[in-house]
């Protein structure tokens, strides 16, 4: 497919859906302390409830903060969204910090890693219950990875659409792990006791001199028992099924834990090989707003899917929100190439091929003769990546053409292309210079001076009052949300177990 057909197929879109794209960014970070050791505090009450508040939650820990903003028309207030959230946050945190690196900081031992705490309510047990079970099924250490999640819509598009988009973003996405990955050192600590396979780089640091993104390779979010799971993005049918199976059928390693310990307390929520749907870990998922107390596969395979969650964005250190909007305004040009490219249906066998390729790109995408396998054959990570960007030029020109938005894709593309032929100025490669040439090959210390700059980044922006007071509200309101929920459960948290995961509540 050329590019003027590409160009002439993001046109025949419309201006006025195109103006009505929406993205929102997720983004998580750790609290530490003044040091960069992991803060083992309680979830700060200035910032509400983690259970009820829209925008300021918690992930797999207690101490992994997740930003969430809304959906926005536009890239430049769902930045100033961001910048807002971190603001106040960085108020309420006194002596704290959030860390800037995706990989974690100095960790205590695995059990001393604080899962989330969400209340009494039924839903608040679920989700600590939930976490647990992450942790005895692939270590507390993995789940306090961090990254930015990116959301995007557009109007009128349908379920096939959507999958067609989701197919050539799985094939594609070793794009964004070299432009973008920033995590290609970890601190020993993260990988004591584990093979890993890195280099020695500094003192307590280990990585790869070529990699991109470790977040997303081996030491990332894997599983073996998920790679069993050969899900096919051919249609909502076919996905809603395999990931059905994966929610009901018990797993032999999973039923060996039990969901209660001798003791009685729980383990786990389930022993299948998902306990709930969040847990498919992937680059991008189809996702849809949920109702309370409904589950998401069942909102799916009713209404649809709404929007795609981006999952492979690390966070950029040298970035105080871990994410510019340049960057933002370059994954619209990339969400729209995939969407309007051909797009034929996958198969188990290249859902093997696109999985050594995430792993290839992320362990070694800065490799100038790194090859990776398209269809039959053997491409350059160089020559592929450098084919998809020049098609992603007319789009973004087109898209300034349209108005509506300001008119900087073009320029977001162009930079990207930069990189691209110049890989020594990605993050992950500039945070290997940084770290040799100033921390004397320490990733801890790298992660700690970015991470104390971008904390004084918010800090001398304060925020207008009447932001401040918004978030300050929020938070409140959110607080006797929590305690409402609470007052209102009925019966035991066991039938409410039992009753949430039934598996007739996944069907439509």
């Amino acid at each position: 497919m050329t590019a003027n057909h590409l160009s002439d197929r993001l046109r025949a879109l419309g201006a006025d859906r195109l103006a009505g794209a929406k993205r929102g960014v997720e983004k998580e970070s750790l609290r530490v302390d003044a040091s960069g050791a992991l803060a083992l505090t309680p979830h700060p009450v200035a910032l509400g409830s983690p259970l009820t508040h829209p925008c300021i939650t918690t992930d797999f820990s207690e101490s992994q903060l997740e930003l969430i903003t809304a959906a926005h028309v536009s890239v430049e207030s769902c930045a100033e969204e961001l910048a807002h959230i971190h603001r106040f946050v960085a108020q309420a945190l006194g002596s704290e910090r959030m860390w800037a690196a995706s990989m974690p900081c100095w960790l205590p031992p695995d059990e001393s890693i604080p899962i989330g705490h969400y209340g009494s309510s039924h839903i608040g047990r679920a989700k600590s219950v939930y976490r647990m079970g992450l942790g005895l099924r692939y270590g507390r250490r993995m789940q306090t990875i961090s990254g930015i999640h990116y959301n995007w819509s557009l109007p009128g598009l349908g379920n096939e659409e959507y999958f067609g988009l989701i197919r050539n973003f799985r094939r594609q996405s070793f794009v964004l792990l070299r432009l973008f990955g920033a995590s290609p050192a970890v601190c020993a600590c993260f990988v004591e006791g584990r093979p890993h396979g890195l280099q020695p780089m500094g003192p307590d640091t280990f990585g790869l001199p070529h990699a991109t993104s470790l977040r997303m390779g081996r030491l990332g979010y894997q599983s073996d028992a998920q790679a069993a799971l050969n899900v096919s993005y051919n249609s909502l049918a076919g996905y809603a099924a395999s990931l059905h199976g994966a929610l009901t059928t018990p797993h032999p390693p999973y039923e060996a834990i039990g969901v209660r310990n001798l003791g009685g307390e729980y383990n786990q929520l389930a022993t299948s090989l998902l306990q709930i749907e969040n847990e498919f870990y992937g680059t991008i998922r189809p996702k849809r707003t949920i109702r309370m107390g409904e589950r998401p596969l069942h909102a799916l395979r009713e209404r649809g899917v709404e929007y795609v969650e981006v999952r492979c964005m690390d966070l950029d250190p040298f970035e105080p929100a871990g994410i510019s909007a340049q960057t933002m305004r370059f994954l619209d040009v990339f969400l729209l190439h995939c969407l309007l490219r051909d797009s034929p249906p996958d198969s188990p066998e290249e859902n093997v091929a696109m999985g050594r390729n995430q792993h290839r790109a992320a362990a070694q995408g800065r490799e100038a003769d790194l090859m990776l396998q398209r269809g039959e054959s053997q491409v350059g990570i160089a020559d592929w990546g450098a084919e998809i960007l020049a098609e992603c030029l007319p789009l973004a020109e087109a898209l300034d053409q349209l108005g509506g938005t300001p008119a900087r894709h073009l320029s977001a593309v162009e930079q990207a292309l930069q990189r691209w032929q110049a890989p020594h100025t990605s993050p992950s490669a500039r945070l290997l210079s940084a770290m040799k040439t100033d921390f004397g090959g320490a990733f801890h210390a790298l992660a700690l001076a970015q991470t104390h700059q971008s904390h004084a980044h918010w800090l001398a922006q304060p925020l207008a009052p009447e932001v401040h007071d918004r978030l300050r509200v929020a938070a409140e309101v959110s607080l006797r949300e929590q305690r409402r929920r609470e007052a209102a459960d009925l019966g035991t948290f066991e039938e409410y177990r039992v009753a949430y995961l039934a598996p007739e509540r996944l069907l439509p």
